[in-house]
């Protein structure tokens, strides 16, 4: 806020001159007195002021130094020098180093020094108002910062919470809501993938299905809440049965899919007859009722260079099932896999 009357500093060590600029401006400054540059320290110190006017020859320190001093602790302050010895030299000095706003030479005309006091209080009030609006400034631009780094964090949680949503999302779609394992789309793009893979790096690979037995007669008997306790009872029991390299999905209904990378005949032989017995040993409690199932199990197995693809793989498996069926269940079935078809070996659980 700008007062009503501007602050006067005036430093003279005469005491007319004192009197006589006091009586002059008093009705439109707030004017203090100030006999040596020392006492007009201690006053600029205790209360800064708007304005001051020194003479240059005051005893001891001299007026250019008092405003060079003014200058480097009270910038603000718009200082002018009085001087009745118009010397070059003095004036450089208080260009160069009180940096003065005004020259005033003794003696001065009354008007003359009015018009100059009034000049140096606009000149204070413009630079007060260009201080207050680069402090506005410079609060709109912290407010500014704020609020966008306040939005930018906004965003990025909001983005983070999207991007936790999607994969949320991604995982759902290739999960089977039931068991928990790969759906059928997650576990075909599984076994595209270790194709794709032995093709680069020839290896063995056998490919099974797992159907429960009789699973229609548990809905049938037990009711469907009891089917689903089944499945994911026998899915936890197929999963226990596996190498850490394997990988199982539900394709659907009662059956799964197995991927055994690196496995020869004997590997998948042992493997199925692994998963037959976990699951005929195991008990799927539900309710009161200990409800007991067996698995038919086959396995196609490449050789370690024969090319085959997926569809040709998954159909020698289901054949393969289809004759772990057709001839009596609880059983595995392995087949090979040479570009065409060949019967391999068939073992039967007990």
């Amino acid at each position: 806020m700008i007062p009503s009357k501007f602050s006067l500093l005036v430093v003279d060590d005469d005491q007319a001159i004192l009197t006589a600029i006091s009586q002059l401006v008093g009705r439109e400054f707030d004017v203090r007195t100030a006999a040596s540059a020392e006492e007009a320290q201690e006053i600029l110190t205790e209360k800064p002021t708007e304005l001051l006017l020194a003479d240059q020859a005051l005893p001891g320190i001299t007026g250019v130094h008092l405003l060079e001093w003014a200058r480097e602790r009270f910038p603000q302050t718009v200082r002018m020098l009085m001087t009745g010895n118009a010397r070059f030299e003095d004036a450089v000095d208080a260009i160069n180093c009180g940096q003065v706003y005004r020259y005033v030479y003794k003696p001065f005309r009354s008007q003359d020094l009015l018009q100059v006091l009034r000049s140096a209080s606009r000149a204070f009030q413009l630079e007060q108002s260009h201080a207050d609006l680069l402090e506005e400034l410079r609060q709109l631009n912290v407010d500014l910062e704020r609020r966008v780094d306040l939005r930018t964090r906004e965003l990025q949680d909001a983005n983070h919470q999207l991007q936790q949503q999607n994969l949320m999302l991604q995982r759902l779609a290739l999960t089977d809501s039931l068991t928990g394992l790969p759906n059928r789309r997650a576990i075909d793009q599984l076994v595209r993938a270790e194709l794709r893979r032995r093709a680069r790096y020839p290896g063995t690979l056998a490919l099974g299905i797992v159907d429960l037995d009789h699973f229609r007669e548990i809905n049938a008997r037990y009711l469907l809440p009891a089917g689903d306790q089944v499945l994911i009872g026998a899915a936890k029991t197929i999963v226990a049965s596996l190498r850490t390299v394997d990988t199982i999905g539900r394709m659907g209904g009662d059956e799964f899919l197995v991927v055994a990378p690196e496995t020869d005949l004997a590997g998948a032989a042992a493997l199925a007859e692994r998963i037959r017995s976990a699951v005929e040993a195991s008990r799927y409690r539900y309710k009161d009722a200990d409800i007991r199932i067996t698995v038919s199990v086959a396995f196609a197995v490449t050789d370690l260079h024969s090319g085959v693809d997926y569809e040709a793989i998954k159909h020698a498996a289901a054949l393969g099932l289809q004759e772990a069926k057709s001839t009596g269940r609880n059983k595995c079935v392995i087949r090979t896999f040479h570009g065409r078809l060949e019967t391999g070996q068939t073992g039967t659980g007990e």
